[in-house]
């Protein structure tokens, strides 16, 4: 589970004479296994509300709690480890392109210092979870998007997390591709009970992958609305708005 307790991220204007708030205090609960969107337009604050969840922005103010531990209070070790437990995936894949498919997804494996054995043996648990066993000793130049992405996910799924955080995970793909990547996510959902945390501007994602779904706007949490049948009812303008113009 993940609880977000009235955090909030501002940053320096360019001039250093005022501030931008990207992220107004916000509260938050997300339940284990939930597939949870955040929806906006440009500007809304999403991929920033992302990041302070596992503290790749730091907030301000606020504690930011995942599966009970407070992060916001952990030491930089104490976070290093916490981190395992919270993947990461990439609007722009950000594979390392000198690496393998395998190599990049042990990467993660590596850092957190398993043995050899048991880095391979995951690896390829990983790759064939999201079918790209195939492509094991492929460089990133020689994959497609969708395999690209598909390999970011092996990636943020190979230290076993509960958590995994998608910022923009198919906006560089054509819909076929989405599609793939979208169910290749909800696979993962479904047989590990991982929460995944979405951002995307894109309402059909919302439509097609989510339980329940945050809109914000210019840094404002505002409503959050649950997704059945595909159907989004939002009592918001804003939401309104979003929803007409899927």
């Amino acid at each position: 589970m993940i609880v977000l307790e009235q955090v909030g991220k501002r940053y320096r204007s360019r001039d250093n004479q005022g501030w931008f708030t990207a992220v107004e205090p916000t509260s938050l609960t997300i339940h284990q296994g939930e597939i949870f969107g955040l929806m906006g337009y440009s500007g809304a604050g999403k991929s920033t509300l992302l990041r302070l969840i596992n503290l790749l922005e730091r907030p301000e103010q606020g504690r930011v709690i995942v599966d009970g531990q407070d992060l916001t209070a952990l030491s930089p070790a104490d976070l290093r480890r916490a981190r395992q437990n919270i993947g990461m995936v990439f609007q722009q894949f950000n594979l390392l392109s000198n690496r393998t498919v395998a190599q990049n997804v042990a990467f993660p494996l590596e850092v957190a210092g398993w043995d050899k054995q048991k880095i391979d043996q995951r690896v390829a648990e990983c790759l064939e979870i999201v079918h790209l066993s195939d492509r094991a000793q492929h460089y990133p130049a020689q994959l497609s998007g969708g395999q690209k992405q598909r390999v970011g996910i092996a990636r943020a799924l190979a230290p076993s997390p509960h958590v995994i955080l998608a910022d923009e995970p198919t906006s560089a793909l054509d819909p076929a591709t989405t599609r793939s990547v979208l169910a290749c996510l909800e696979d993962i959902n479904k047989k590990f009970n991982v929460t995944i945390v979405i951002v995307t501007h894109e309402m059909s994602v919302i439509r097609r992958l989510c339980d329940r779904t945050a809109l914000l706007h210019n840094g404002k949490l505002l409503e959050v609305v649950e997704v059945n049948n595909n159907q989004i009812h939002a009592q918001s303008e804003i939401g309104r708005e979003l929803i007409r113009e899927d």
